[in-house]
């Protein structure tokens, strides 16, 4: 069986403006579809003023970015006294931009890419979805529960 990137993306995914506030896309996530196989959209793509793919912001981004950055440099949450200050760390994350929290680093596919190689890049960079590109615009979305389900549905 031949399959390829197209035959298995996902083609309406939810879009953000890099400029946009953070707190639409969380609200966005909050509200993601429901896709086919049942799993829900953790994820939006980031574009520019000229529809081109800039990054991606997901659940894990805008988690890791709701964090204050001190943790980053090996300090541990678990020592530290959180009492009163989550509301003032979500306040905070909401004020940012997309930009300031998106994954920047755009690894894609093309629509004719062999699934299992795209199924391989994905394995090897713990991806969770791969964006398809034609001309650096996202057509589409390739998920890893997708090919999962695809390959074992039809064995």
């Amino acid at each position: 069986m031949t399959l390829c990137a197209k035959d298995i993306m996902v083609t309406t995914f939810d879009k953000i403006h890099a400029e946009a506030p953070v707190e639409h896309a969380i609200n966005m996530i909050l509200n993601g579809k429901v896709r086919k196989s049942g799993h829900k959209t953790v994820s939006l793509m980031v574009h520019d003023d000229f529809q081109k793919l800039a990054g991606v912001i997901t659940m894990f981004d805008i988690l890791y970015h709701l964090r204050p950055s001190f943790l980053n440099y090996g300090i541990s949450g678990h020592e530290l006294s959180w009492e009163g200050q989550t509301g003032k760390l979500i306040k905070e994350l909401k004020e940012k931009k997309v930009h300031q929290v998106m994954s920047r680093i755009i690894v894609g596919t093309s629509p004719d890419e062999h699934l299992m190689a795209v199924l391989d890049r994905m394995v090897k960079n713990k991806y969770r979805r791969l964006p398809v590109l034609v001309n650096d615009q996202p057509v589409g979305i390739v998920y890893i529960s997708d090919i999962y389900c695809k390959m074992f549905a039809q064995a």
